[in-house]
């Protein structure tokens, strides 16, 4: 007997410990989202659960953890097993922008293996309809001619709204007086209440509430029109030239996770974007899918990295601090 566990051993030893991974998954994995229910990166984890099931032959289960801008559900994944289990979605506020205003207790780039860059989302300019501005140079004479800042909802500091609030105010120079929620639902919820005037939001958000005309539209932060919604000019059209901010997605895990079920993960993801009922709810919400030879785990690693170096100087010349 002695015998054979030795031998198994060996085995195991030789091949890597791959034992473990060449069984994966063979329990439903979770999918940590860092914001509350019904918001647009809860969106993206909801779609994307429901296209990687069947490749992976297991549910993926959707925890919400909110809060400090996503850096605490963030964390929730730096401190799991690296075992392909525990799943974080995030994007350029929660993997980027959060190094530069949290003292956080993980590294965005070495606690963590990127698996796959998901879609991404132009910003857009939505006001609630009590604001007397109906396009987007009116909107701005608006709030310069203020007595005080407006009121821009957040999903918290270091955001992807909080992010585009404060490229906005470095390009323009108006100032806005930032409201932050525990996400971008609860902001929608009080903009289109009028408890707030603004927010620089992700298109997915709020492009169904533009629709229903519950708020206002004046412009997509991206080169072209979104096909969705061919009716709102893009900034370069609405007089605020060269404001382009796309925020992208992806998936990560712990430091440490197995290669192969990184890959896994990866493939399972692919192959869900490439479903066309799964591409066709994601170009429903205005959001663009990546390109195919940017589907690799490194390229959303080299993709991380490279925007820490673009965003990561602003942010800190805003001096935006959170403890």
């Amino acid at each position: 007997m002695r015998k054979v566990i030795l031998a198994t051993l060996g085995a195991l030893l030789m091949s890597g410990g791959s034992a473990p991974a060449q069984n994966y998954p063979s329990h439903p994995i979770t999918l940590v989202v860092p914001f509350s229910a019904g918001g647009p990166t809860d969106a993206m984890a909801r779609i994307m659960a429901d296209g990687m099931k069947t490749a992976l032959g297991q549910s993926l289960l959707i925890e919400n953890v909110t809060g400090a801008g996503g850096s605490i559900g963030v964390g929730r994944v730096a401190r799991a097993a690296p075992d392909g289990y525990t799943v974080s979605i995030g994007h350029l506020g929660t993997h980027v922008a959060n190094g530069a205003i949290y003292k956080l207790d993980y590294d965005l780039v070495t606690d963590f293996e990127p698996v796959v860059l998901l879609p991404s989302n132009p910003m857009i300019f939505v006001s609630t309809n009590a604001v007397p501005a109906k396009t987007l140079p009116e909107l701005l004479a608006w709030m310069k001619a203020r007595p005080s800042p407006p009121t821009a909802g957040t999903a918290g500091a270091g955001s992807a709204s909080h992010v585009a609030g404060l490229y906005f105010e470095s390009v323009t120079g108006i100032k806005l007086q930032f409201v932050p929620y525990r996400g971008t639902a609860p902001a929608m919820t009080d903009l289109v209440a009028g408890q707030i005037e603004v927010i620089v939001d992700q298109t997915s958000n709020s492009i169904n509430q533009v629709r229903a005309g519950t708020i206002r539209a004046y412009a997509v932060t991206a080169e072209k029109r979104v096909e969705t919604a061919p009716d709102i000019p893009t900034t370069d059209e609405a007089g605020l030239p060269e404001f382009h901010m796309s925020l992208w997605s992806g998936l990560w895990v712990p430091k440490g996770t197995p290669k192969d079920i990184v890959a896994k993960l990866n493939a399972a993801a692919v192959d869900a974007m490439n479903d066309p009922v799964v591409r066709k709810k994601f170009e429903n919400l205005g959001l663009q899918m990546p390109p195919k030879d940017q589907l690799a785990p490194e390229a959303l690693g080299a993709l991380q990295k490279s925007e820490i170096t673009k965003w990561w100087p602003m942010l800190k010349a805003a001096n935006v601090k959170m403890e």
